[in-house]
């Protein structure tokens, strides 16, 4: 029997999207940031996802923590923008109400006449945390598998990827796309659009593109042919990339991508490594959440191919923008249902089946 794709209305129902916010997302692990995002007392990162407010900070004894970024008074933000340093406490704007960094209530003024209050009842309410190879994760409810379960099919590729001192470059940069989240995903994981629809890509990679999927993580990967590119910046790129003495064998040359489900994802190049977060807004809203990491590397030829790397990669990204709008168009017409999948098309197969183990509607994708 032939496997169908998950069935067009699952990309623009409401109705189903509060299905999936409640029964995928909250047990999802989401990336918040790296732990050297915030290497001092007091840095934080905040982080909005689907109504629920994340703040993650580094205490006076170094440890990382996450809280709900909401004070326990009358529900106010603590801390604003997407990443700052409060000091030694975090300070509600509202009403000043004070917290240690360690979540403690720390301080009511006494004016407002709180006598007797119980401030170990009262301090900031955690989230679950995880750290992985140095990135932050939490969820908002128990379920899943830990996330070093769910990547431990491909850790110690990544570990050379991750040294303790890899540095955020730049900020975070947030792309709003008017597609469906799963539409974004789809797309991420697809490899039969690549020598139709990335011509950079296909110069680069040659026939070595490849793909395969384990039961929480996709992975796809190309390797960087010798043929130089008729392309003067993909050219270049291949002329520059040095070799890397943390990199052995063909990771040399490789580019590798990695999709946690249900929406997080990793690009992991010789010179760098970015995070990807396909945050869902609406059932045909979305924002894509990133930024790049990278090791401290003087060289010139390093910094040449990073930014050679970005060029090739705003490419990529223009055409899936075009790609997943195209996609997303289809997905409202009345002239499609659903659409058979391949048999290499593994990844959308492993995420319909998935999407039917947690919400049963989805399970005739899955047949």
């Amino acid at each position: 029997m032939t496997v169908q794709s998950l069935p067009a209305w699952m990309y623009t129902s409401e109705a189903f999207f509060e299905r999936e916010r409640q029964t995928i997302f909250r047990t999802a692990w989401q990336v918040v940031c790296h732990l050297n995002d915030i290497p001092e007392a007091g840095d934080y990162q905040a982080f909005d996802f689907l109504g629920e407010r994340v703040l993650t900070v580094r205490g006076d004894d170094g440890e990382v923590r996450s809280f709900h970024n909401v004070c326990r008074h009358r529900a106010s933000r603590l801390a604003d923008g997407n990443q700052g340093n409060c000091g030694h406490r975090i300070v509600c704007p509202y009403h000043a109400w004070s917290y240690r960094l360690d979540g403690r209530l720390a301080n009511v003024p006494p004016w407002q006449g709180f006598d007797g209050i119980d401030g170990d009842e009262l301090g900031l309410k955690p989230i679950e945390q995880e750290i992985y190879l140095g990135f932050i994760f939490v969820r908002f409810a128990p379920g899943l598998p830990s996330v070093a379960e769910m990547m431990a099919p491909y850790t110690a590729e990544l570990a050379p990827h991750c040294p303790a001192d890899l540095q955020p470059q730049g900020r975070v940069t947030l792309r709003p796309r008017p597609v469906n989240w799963k539409n974004i995903g789809d797309n991420y994981s697809d490899s039969l659009h690549i020598p139709v629809a990335h011509p950079g890509l296909t110069r680069l990679f040659g026939t070595s593109y490849g793909i395969e999927a384990e039961p929480w993580v996709d992975k796809m990967w190309g390797d960087i042919v010798e043929t130089p590119s008729s392309n003067w910046v993909e050219r270049h790129y291949q002329a520059l990339l040095p070799t890397f003495q943390h990199l052995e064998g063909r990771d040399q040359r490789r580019w590798n991508y990695y999709k946690l489900w249900p929406n997080v994802a990793f690009d992991v190049y010789p010179d760098q490594i970015d995070f990807m977060q396909f945050i869902p807004v609406s059932a045909t809203q979305t924002v894509i959440r990133e930024i790049a990491y990278v090791r401290p590397d003087a060289r010139r030829e390093v910094k040449a191919a990073r930014y050679l790397n970005w060029r090739i990669n705003r490419q990529v990204n223009a055409e899936d923008t075009v790609l997943i709008r195209r996609v997303q168009e289809g997905m409202e017409s009345s002239g499609y249902e659903t659409g058979p999948l391949g048999p290499s098309e593994v990844c959308l197969k492993g995420f319909a089946e998935k999407m039917a183990m947690f919400i049963p509607e989805a399970a005739q994708a899955a047949e």
